[in-house]
């Protein structure tokens, strides 16, 4: 099959648009390359001592060689969080694989790892964006020892995956295996958890009641299975050839789980300098593959985290693309999905239907995807149209379902839930944003109401106590931007505005904040640039200013006569209750330096992007 016309006009607009920066990205990649097969011989006889003295003599005898590959285990574990506790287990599995393979492994680092989940609604959600950033340069800190030949990547949620790719893109010329823990066994549906949360919201049930049906929903190790921002990194490092196939859902604790993390580290072994087939992961990661990235996410409705989070990782890579590049080709991509909170299945029903192999061929058959990719198996995407199983002990692939096991879950590109990937730009006088609306019902998507103006979240859930919300409305939530108060997500809203939503009102959200992974049956525009912050047009909104959230015609305006628009002055915030608490305090330099939303709010100024 051709690929579609339009994925091929987005491709080569972005190629070109990025052209100088990507050249001058590989010329520093070669560069590195063209030290050393081996990057430890650019070490000094001391260098190398102080890197393995507390290594095993066995492993010492193959450190001192210079013709075999040491591979860094980068990780984010760490035994609070469900998604990485996992992780523990896989070092030493890694190591023992790497030796049997004739090369060594070494942990390299860690790297933090926090849970949005656990920080939701609280002032520790203002660290989570820039701890992406903070990963980025761990990672850095930890193969900046030379030592290394290729790397593992250990990690799973929000943050931390593209963190690491950020960290790892910045040493490009290092080949890279991403390696996922897997999603937990199924707990309590979704529909009955987000029930219970909205009667809680509405005070019928009380917290014990609640807590007991998040503990029975998020109940053992793994990803948490609802298809948010975590399950939406493993689908991407999939799709853009950076997993082993047909690993990003296997839950942790099984032998698949295990044998899969074992051959992770054979795979590194092949693809390092020394290796059968050297490839770098910054030639993996290219124009081609970050369109793969965004095609993926919008067949599945995945996270609205990703529209920051592939432009920094696209940036690290030398690559420009844009809010216009995800709507234009959401325009042309069906939705194959759903997965909650776009439907009532979680990702464990979603990888039993078929999974991540089922989808690939059906994109590729269909003309969606970029077939002539390199990953890190090899040149082409086909390979991921497989899934894997164990024969004797030992993992081997099999090509995916012919068909699905369940079509309330995941469809054939010829019977997609939508013909368009849910996920769109709002432009207007104020300003820039994005919507996801593959959860959003068609006579919800249109909302024109009075503004109602907060500069905090616990600001609305208070009126909305007061029973001041029982109208028609737009929240406006502002001050939330990257350098307001490092953009947390605002996900706490959610039951509050379903349950206005279910009462008959017109209800949306419109706010320079994150919405999460999450996002749901509101509308919500998100992401808003400028943000209020920085003088954007959202800070001149005023209390019954009638506001229109178009997600079909793609406005995002203030119905404000233009000549009493351009005289207004900007409201301004206090803020400085975001500068102390939690860590707060050391991330005033982050807030300072973030960049716009669309840009993916990155916090460094990279030599690439000074401009």
């Amino acid at each position: 099959m051709a690929l579609h016309p339009v994925i091929a006009d987005v491709t080569a607009r972005i190629v070109a648009r990025s052209q100088p920066r990507r050249a001058a990205y590989l010329q520093h990649l070669d560069a590195a390359a063209r030290r050393g097969r081996v990057e430890r011989s650019q070490l000094s006889c001391t260098n190398l001592a102080h890197a393995f003295a507390a290594m095993p003599d066995t492993v010492k005898i193959h450190l001192k060689e210079a013709a075999r590959p040491n591979l860094a285990i980068v990780s984010a574990y760490n035994d609070m969080l469900s998604a990485h506790q996992p992780l523990e287990a896989f070092p030493a599995w890694i190591k023992d694989e790497a030796l049997k393979a004739g090369a060594t492994a070494q942990f390299a680092g860690g790297v933090p790892a926090m849970c949005d989940g656990v920080t939701q609604g609280q002032a520790g959600m203002e660290l989570s964006l820039f701890s992406r950033d903070v990963i980025a340069m761990s990672t850095a800190v930890a193969l900046s020892h030379q030592m290394f030949d290729a790397a593992l990547y250990l990690g799973v949620c929000d943050k931390i995956v593209p963190g690491l790719l950020i960290g790892a893109l910045t040493f490009g010329h290092l080949p890279a295996v991403f390696v996922p823990a897997g999603p937990m066994t199924s707990g309590m549906s979704n529909d009955e958890k987000a029930h219970i949360r909205q009667l809680y919201a509405e005070g019928k049930v009380g917290r014990d009641v609640l807590l007991e049906s998040e503990a029975q929903s998020y109940h053992g190790p793994g990803t948490c299975t609802f298809y948010g921002t975590a399950n939406s990194n493993q689908m991407l490092m999939e799709i853009m050839g950076l997993h082993l196939p047909g690993s990003a859902f296997v839950t942790p604790g099984t032998p698949l789980r295990e044998a899969l993390t074992r051959a992770a580290a054979h795979r590194a072994v092949a693809i390092s300098a020394e290796g059968e087939r050297y490839t770098p992961v910054g030639h993996i990661v290219d124009e081609k593959a970050v369109v793969n990235g965004i095609i993926g996410l919008l067949a599945t409705g995945g996270s609205t985290n990703h529209t920051l989070h592939l432009v920094a990782i696209a940036r690290a890579a030398g690559i420009d693309i844009n809010w216009d590049d995800f709507d234009e080709l959401s325009a042309v991509i069906p939705l194959l999905a759903r997965v909650y909170p776009n439907g009532k299945a979680d990702v464990n029903h979603f990888h039993a239907a078929g999974g991540m192999g089922f989808l690939i061929r059906e994109l590729l058959d269909a003309g969606l995807l970029h077939e002539d990719v390199t990953t890190i198996m090899g040149q082409g995407l086909r390979a991921y149209t497989q899934e894997p199983w164990l024969d004797d002990g030992q993992p081997t692939w099999r090509p995916a379902p012919a068909a699905s096991h369940d079509g309330g879950v995941l469809r054939p590109a010829a019977e997609p839930f939508s013909a368009d990937g849910g996920l769109r730009v709002l432009k207007g006088n104020l300003g820039r944003s994005v919507i996801k609306v593959s959860a959003v019902k068609a006579e919800h998507r249109v909302v024109e109401a009075p503004a109602v103006i907060f500069h905090d979240q616990d600001e609305l859930l208070a009126a909305f106590k007061r029973g001041e919300l029982e109208r028609d409305f737009v929240a406006v939530i502002r001050f939330q931007g990257p350098r307001a108060n490092g953009m947390p997500e605002l996900h706490k809203l959610t039951p509050t505005l379903a349950v206005l939503q279910e009462r008959g009102f017109a209800v949306a959200l419109v706010t320079d904040g994150r919405m999460s992974g999450a996002s749901g049956k509101v509308p919500a525009a998100i992401h808003v640039s400028p943000e209020a912050v920085s003088g954007g047009p959202i800070a001149k909104l005023r209390d019954g200013d009638r506001v229109r959230v178009d997600a079909n015609s793609g406005e995002l305006v203030a119905l404000v006569p233009a000549d009493e628009w351009a005289e207004r002055d900007t409201a301004s915030a206090n803020l400085e209750s975001n500068d102390f608490g939690v860590g707060r305090e050391l991330f005033a330099g982050m807030r300072a330096m973030a960049d716009i939303a669309e840009h993916g709010a990155m916090t460094f100024r990279h030599p690439l992007w000074r401009d």
